[in-house]
């Protein structure tokens, strides 16, 4: 076939970015977390380091999310519940307590705060005595899915992607190692959308941040160096393989095509990948650690750069210890016990897999091709088209499995009537301890020089109100204890809300 011609490493990249993959180094093994507390969260992160994760995945409670403190009234019964509160500089030293900052990689998902998150990150890398240059990890900073998907936003689209577009420059000239967005099919896809329209909006997102940076005076040729990609790995083996070839090729061919970039590095879609959150299923939860299995497979298969797997107990509430440990070590059997990583795109050749790339290919270009002619991403969610053509295929797939056109065990086949006595022991919130993050945030707020707090957070609206790059204006606030909350509400003053 012509495929088996190209080589993997070779432009269009569709068997893979690297000549060796995994048998010259493995995928970065990631497991997201973060919940109750800083100091709880920074014990989960030591244990899963201590069981063998490559890099921490952190993940945010809701109000840190959008930009409201732990102490807020819109941040009640929400502290900690999802993710890990951060507040202010306190909470981010003591979510990184003894964990050394230059050995380790760190993604952090976070979006419409994501650019004062990566400067508390930056402001704890400089209290660890760590150089910059020195870092490595990713920020997700992609804001347009979340208007049509996911639902963290705060600003209006203009200007979230002004700070998308402050992100990428700030980290071209300060954080070489760090990959300052990753633009996010995952949570289209968990939204409900198909696998070729997972492919098509996410791309359709990465033309617009490029085009955004273009426009900023910055270079595809390093900036498409610096941008990295979030996947879904669904039910659907065999097409899932196909998507993650597919999703190498097509992204290159943008780059190359559309922005005539040349350096070759810059046309590499890099990514990682999490398991399907959403074919994870309450009941007869054993099941999910197959599921997970199975898509986890077909991630590695497909040539993913970094994978998250979740844990069988996420349907019911936050995973165990026990059960984050198992989805770990889900990973650590795949690389170590199949022999898989021997071998480059194994399913490379196969009459159906190439077949299914190529369809891929041809169907995403297609949808691109229609937002193109809708003005673009932003205008296609301005309007709401994307949402509109996402909550189509989510009805679809839900009507099909009521319907049982479409079988999930334990749910519409091989069902059972629930024990009492057979309760899933699932992972408590420990509400002392979020009462505790928003007891010392009030007296944090009561004991700095508010003074100073005042004048930096004016000088941050001064900031947002002109051109200049936003990043050390909150590094600035962020040193003088300027909170979360604050920041977010200066920057809602200038730029409104959504």
């Amino acid at each position: 076939m012509k495929n088996n011609k190209e080589k993997a490493g070779n432009y269009p990249f569709t068997k893979g970015l690297y000549p060796e993959m995994y048998s010259s180094r493995l995928w970065t093994m990631r497991q997201y977390a973060g919940f109750t507390s800083a100091k709880e969260s920074n014990k989960r992160y030591k244990y899963l380091l201590d069981n063998g994760v490559m890099g921490l995945s952190i993940a945010f409670d809701l109000p840190t999310q959008i930009g409201y403190d732990s102490d807020h009234l819109m941040a009640q019964g929400e502290v900690g519940r999802v993710g890990v509160p951060i507040s202010t500089i306190e909470n981010m030293e003591t979510l990184f307590n003894n964990i050394p900052l230059d050995e380790i990689s760190t993604s952090m998902t976070i979006n419409s705060t994501a650019a004062i998150l990566l400067s508390f990150y930056i402001v704890t890398a400089k209290k660890q005595g760590i150089a910059l240059n020195r870092l490595r990890g990713t920020l997700q900073n992609d804001i347009l899915k979340e208007y049509a998907a996911r639902g963290t936003y705060i600003y209006p689209p203009k200007p979230s992607i002004r700070l998308v577009t402050d992100t990428l420059e700030f980290c071209s000239q300060n954080l070489p190692k760090w990959n300052p967005i990753s633009i996010s099919g995952y949570h289209i896809r968990e939204a409900g959308s198909t696998n070729i329209q997972e492919l098509a909006f996410t791309f359709a997102n990465g033309i617009a941040y490029i085009e955004s940076a273009i426009d900023r005076g910055l270079d595809p040729n390093d900036i498409g160096q610096r941008i990295s990609f979030f996947f879904n790995a669904h039910n659907g083996f065999i097409e899932e393989i196909a998507k993650f070839r597919a999703a190498r090729k097509i992204w290159a061919k943008i780059m190359k095509n559309r922005f005539k970039v040349k350096n070759e590095k810059a046309m590499m879609c890099r990514f990682h990948t999490q398991t399907g959150g959403s074919t994870l299923t309450s009941e007869q939860i054993d099941n999910n650690v197959i599921r997970t299995t199975i898509q986890a497979l077909s991630a590695v298969l497909g040539g993913t750069q970094s994978l998250h797997t979740n844990s069988k107990d996420e349907a019911l509430s936050l995973p165990t210890d026990n059960s984050a440990k198992l989805a770990l070590r889900t990973q650590q059997i795949i690389a170590s016990e199949t022999n898989i990583v021997n071998h480059v795109d194994p399913f490379g050749g196969s009459f159906i897999i190439e077949e299914l790339t190529d369809n891929f290919v041809k169907n995403t270009f297609k949808i691109i091709e229609e937002i193109d002619s809708l003005g673009g991403s932003i205008s296609s969610i301005e309007s709401g088209w994307m949402q509109n053509e996402i909550a189509r295929s989510s009805y679809k797939y839900q009507k099909e499995i009521e319907e049982n056109k479409k079988v999930i065990i334990g749910v519409n086949k091989y069902t059972e009537k629930k024990n009492i006595d057979d309760e899933v022991k699932t992972f408590d919130i420990d509400f002392k301890a979020t009462e505790e993050q928003i007891n010392n945030l009030k007296i944090y707020k009561q004991n700095r020089d508010n003074i100073t707090v005042n004048t930096k957070l004016a000088d941050l609206k001064k900031t947002a109100k002109s051109n200049d790059n936003i990043i050390p204006s909150l590094i600035r606030c962020i040193e003088n204890q300027c909170t979360l909350g604050e920041m977010s509400d200066t920057l809602r003053d200038v730029f409104g809300e959504y």
